[in-house]
């Protein structure tokens, strides 16, 4: 390992976590202000686009992110991750403002109401993610079955898409989901030509731009080059001012309500929660909503990053669910959007050299100054371009690809996946999920899982030449993985020994186990330890995927349980 104190901005990466130090942290001031500025890049439009998605003003997603980048950098202990507003949650954000009577801009006032109200929501759900973190519920993250949980993003992926396509084609159309999905022809055929123009050709950017194997091209952030395309655009079209032009013999109306509306103040735009809303039974709801699914995405979101951090830190999922309670309270109480760990910046905050989470805070000043001396510019910005970097998240969170991915892992998988994806476009994401998940459970026992073992592991603990055998028995499946991952954490990690998973004795292991258990094995081998998983040569694997699930021969014979 080089010595840290002699290259600190050495392009080479440390071996070991230990070589960041914690203290020192001008020795990576450099590389941090650098990537905060350039996720920072990314991050405005995307604030911007989330949260007039969601219903709120547009400032404030950007309060979001501001607060995020302090809460991120004092109260997590997560390195890389950066917090803010995610599209992920725009579904939910969207969802509670209409609950209390959204008019999606026609009667100012309504809005206003509902806005305060769902403030109000936001603050509620803060608190149970605080209680949540301080109760050590983290692991919950863990129980969420891997298809049901694709299924819930794609489907969140579906609805961004059909909500932003009329804002991206110059229309104001409302629905649910699939009805919005039925009238997408009436949309083309009534799309505005010249924003529909800006949308269309901000699309192309996004879809066509990682194509392009151009080193200055590549290291331009897709937004921004969308941004420097679509403002001078929406310039030369003159949307400043209200008015009518005339296409192909139809007359349109262009003008202000297609840009970007942001207060020249950041001040006068701190808004106040409503608390009367939680007298109603229905916000609740959303409380519930907010807590649950926010802390889901945000749990996974880290733990994603952990997995993509050249330095191989942990960050403690606890923690870093105080962290986003906290900002979350905070953002709820001056007019903000819910805020999650969120790894589209994330990624782009580690593929910028990030080092420390001060690039989080980084990220979050430039965004402040930025709204606080330059709102005319970003009052530029065409609604359209907004929708279509939208657009382009909705699609990579339900990419085909994605599809075919889950079908590899195993048919029972697809239709998880499937089926979380319709209930959710259907119904709503509790739901959904909800529905995803009982499918699981149901394939489980149609696959011979005994009822009794689905949220109960039964595993038998023995000592072994120095090493922990723990054998499991009856099924190894992602409702009984919380209790039986924390044996293996008791055994290996907290006595620093390596452990033996036997597996010989199951009738089913399901693929999220096998994903967790290899999660684990790299755990432990940042931990200087060994994890083996034995015993599934009597296991016939459902597909040629490596970690796809495993169901054990009819004619293999199981010993007694004991």
């Amino acid at each position: 390992m080089h010595d840290q104190t002699s290259t600190s901005e050495s392009s080479r990466l440390p071996d070991e976590p230990a070589a960041i130090p914690r203290t020192n942290w001008m020795q990576f001031a450099r590389a941090n202000i650098l990537s905060g500025f350039l996720v920072f890049l990314i991050a405005l439009p995307l604030c911007l686009a989330i949260s007039l998605a969601s219903g709120y003003p547009a400032i404030a997603g950007v309060f979001t992110a501001i607060i995020g980048g302090f809460v991120g950098a004092f109260f997590s202990n997560s390195q890389l991750t950066i917090k803010g507003p995610a599209a992920g949650l725009i579904v939910i954000a969207l969802g509670c403002v209409t609950e209390f009577g959204f008019t999606g801009g026609r009667d100012p006032a309504a809005d206003m109401t509902a806005y305060r109200m769902a403030l109000a929501v936001g603050v509620a759900a803060a608190v149970l993610q605080i209680g949540l973190a301080l109760l050590r519920t983290g692991v919950l993250g863990e129980f969420f079955p891997t298809s049901a949980v694709h299924g819930m993003l794609a489907a969140i992926g579906v609805i961004i898409m059909v909500k932003q396509l009329p804002v991206a084609l110059g229309l104001r159309v409302s629905g649910e989901p699939l009805e919005l999905i039925r009238e997408i022809p009436h949309m083309l055929a009534e799309l505005n030509p010249e924003i529909a123009l800006i949308g269309l050709l901000s699309l192309l950017i996004l879809f066509l731009k990682p194509l392009v194997n151009n080193r200055v091209v590549r290291l331009l952030p897709g937004p921004l080059v969308v941004i420097l395309v679509a403002v001078p655009l929406g310039m030369y079209f003159d949307l400043t001012s209200d008015h009518t032009y005339t296409f192909h013999g139809h007359q349109y109306a262009v003008g202000e309500q297609h840009l970007v509306n942001v207060p020249y103040s950041m001040l006068a735009a701190v808004t106040t929660p409503d608390f009367s809303a939680l007298a109603q039974p229905a916000a609740w709801k959303w409380v519930m909503m907010y807590a649950l699914i926010g802390s889901l995405e945000s749990l996974l979101s880290a733990k994603a990053v952990d997995l993509l951090d050249p330095w191989k830190r942990k960050t403690n999922l606890n923690r870093d669910l105080l962290a986003v309670g906290i900002g979350n309270l905070a953002a709820s109480c001056v007019g903000g959007l819910p805020m999650i760990s969120e790894i589209v910046r994330s990624r782009a905050n580690i593929d910028n050299g990030a080092r420390t989470r001060l690039a989080n805070l980084f990220h979050g000043l430039f965004l402040g100054v930025c709204v606080a001396f330059l709102p005319t510019v970003i009052h530029r910005i065409p609604l359209a371009a907004l929708a279509a970097m939208l657009i382009y998240t909705g699609f990579r969170l339900a990419h085909p690809r994605e599809f075919v991915h889950v079908f590899k892992v195993g048919p029972e998988q697809l239709a998880v996946f499937v089926t979380t994806i319709v209930a959710v476009l259907a119904t709503d994401l509790l739901i959904g999920i909800a529905i995803g998940i009982g499918l699981k459970a149901l394939i489980h026992l149609l696959n011979g899982v005994p009822l009794t073992s689905l949220f109960k592991p039964f595993v038998e603990v023995v000592e072994d030449d120095g090493k922990y055998r723990i054998i499991a028995s009856h099924s190894a499946v992602f409702s009984n993985w919380i209790p039986f991952r924390r044996q293996i954490i008791q055994a290996g990690l907290v006595h620093h020994r390596d452990v033996i998973v036997d597996l010989s004795e199951t009738r089913l292991v399901d693929h999220t186990v096998m994903e967790k258990l290899h999660e684990l094995e790299g755990e432990f081998a940042t931990a200087g330890l060994h994890l083996e998983v034995t015993g599934l040569e009597q296991h016939r694997p459902l597909s040629d995927h490596p970690r796809s699930a495993r169901k054990r021969n009819k004619t293999a014979e199981l010993r007694p349980v004991r």
